[in-house]
């Protein structure tokens, strides 16, 4: 089936910067759109970015234009989720998602997801 594995959470200072990877497990998925979510204490997951299977398409929470720019690298099999200019409101926990079937798709319901990573934004 595979998995996805998150990594390079933290705790850093606002206006920082941190990058998370996602690197699958046990398969593939360079030819799958991908995503992140996070989580924030107390609150529903949400959205924060999306991308198509070559990079071609992203799409962002509003929240986060401007900040975060999430890529991809089908060769090494690992998408990354660049965030600068951190604020406390960043603060959660991250994952990365994938689906079993869309190439573009940007959208919200993925099959995939990794068991998150924290970021801890201090103020």
């Amino acid at each position: 089936q595979g998995k996805l594995v998150e990594s390079g959470g933290g705790l850093v200072q606002a206006g920082g910067s941190l990058r998370l990877s996602c690197a699958p497990s046990g398969r593939t998925f360079n030819t799958r759109a991908m995503a992140w979510f996070r989580q924030a204490p107390g609150k529903e997951r949400t959205f924060v970015a999306g991308i198509s299977w070559n990079g071609g398409s992203t799409r962002y929470a509003d929240s986060v234009k401007g900040r975060f720019t999430i890529s991809r690298d089908n060769a090494k099999n690992t998408m990354y989720l660049q965030m600068n200019s951190l604020k406390s409101e960043d603060t959660a926990v991250y994952y990365c998602a994938a689906r079993n079937d869309y190439s573009d798709y940007l959208g919200y319901e993925y099959h995939y997801w990794g068991q998150g990573t924290q970021v801890t934004v201090s103020s």
